[in-house]
């Protein structure tokens, strides 16, 4: 089983209230695995949960803010991404056409 920590304990050691961590789920940023009752957040996606904290505590985005940031991040990667195939593709043409 992979590394988790409760909702509860994220809690207490980021000082944020339960309802802000329960919009990010409600919301699809965050993916929670339940057993219980108690709510899991992976060890994976913390990373995601500390950026969505600070933005939110920090730098005061409101839910749906964060919603349009990750989303606008999210195709960024992809389109980075798609960039990288598209690269290597062209390279392999070029590679070839230069073997002629």
């Amino acid at each position: 089983m992979s590394e988790r920590i409760s909702r509860e304990e994220l809690v207490k050691i980021y000082n944020i209230e339960i309802t802000f961590f329960d919009e990010l789920v409600d919301s699809g940023l965050l993916n929670i695995q339940k057993e219980n009752e108690i709510h899991y957040l992976m060890y994976e996606d913390l990373p995601n949960f500390e950026r969505f904290a600070n933005w939110h505590y920090d730098l005061e985005i409101n839910l749906p803010g964060l919603e349009v940031i990750h989303d606008m991040l999210q195709k960024m990667e992809d389109l980075k991404q798609r960039n990288r195939e598209l690269m290597s593709k062209l390279s392999a043409i070029n590679n070839k056409y230069e073997d002629w």
